[in-house]
């Protein structure tokens, strides 16, 4: 569904991107792994439209995604859950994914659906974010993507800063939802060992270049790699 072919981005001086490669196909996950700086959530804020890259292509269904407003790649089913859980905090949990459902028309399904998936929410569905716990923003957050009908889901960091038991949790919903709903998904990640035991695929970055891609349970089983770019 995705073809990422050498796409360059730069800051100013600094190249965050160089040259990346990568392919994600319908109804699998392709992980992203890298230490801080590698240029993995600059790498999806340019996917999504929110960076403008110096060059390279980025084509989703053989649709040039660089080019296209931030709206059109929403309108396309590429929707991007970024790094710190980006609720709104004032607004009720319903309130929140109700929000989600106006992006594409609601073809992402009902709230009933995105309750049943997170029970957790409907127990505080009139309850402000804001009183949520990190791991029911996570829920929250991507319950909200889920409802905007996507195709492709990015995703930044879904772990940050949760407990061992609830990131279990969570990637077990994430895989199951590219399995039963045929949805493709880039998920970056800095938890290299759990992406990769649900991961179909995975890319390692370095300061901004594909230095190893590979089948998941291969780089998953690459002690000396692991430990030479990610510190295992």
């Amino acid at each position: 569904m995705l073809r990422v072919s050498g796409l360059t981005c730069d800051y100013g001086p600094v190249r965050a991107l160089a040259g990346v490669d990568l392919e994600v196909a319908q109804g699998s996950i392709t992980a992203v792994l890298g230490a801080n700086g590698a240029g993995k959530t600059t790498l999806l804020r340019t996917l999504s439209g929110l960076v403008r890259p110096s060059g390279g292509s980025a084509r989703f269904e053989e649709r040039e995604l660089t080019r296209m407003a931030v709206e059109e790649i929403v309108r396309l089913g590429l929707v991007h859950v970024p790094e710190g859980r980006g609720v709104i905090a004032e607004l009720t949990v319903e309130e929140n994914l109700r929000l989600g459902s106006l992006v594409r028309g609601g073809d992402g399904g009902s709230l009933a659906d995105a309750y049943a998936l997170f029970p957790p929410l409907e127990r505080r569905r009139r309850q402000p974010a804001a009183s949520l716990s990190g791991g029911e923003r996570q829920m929250l957050s991507l319950a909200r993507a889920l409802l905007a009908g996507p195709r492709l889901l990015l995703l930044d960091e879904p772990s940050l800063g949760l407990a061992p038991k609830v990131v279990a949790e969570l990637m077990a919903v994430v895989k199951s939802l590219a399995r039963e709903r045929q949805l493709a998904v880039l998920l970056v990640e800095q938890n290299a060992r759990s992406a990769l035991s649900i991961a179909d695929h995975a890319v390692l970055l370095h300061l901004g270049k594909v230095v190893a891609a590979a089948p998941a349970a291969q780089l998953l089983a690459d002690e000396k790699l692991l430990h030479a770019y990610l510190g295992y």
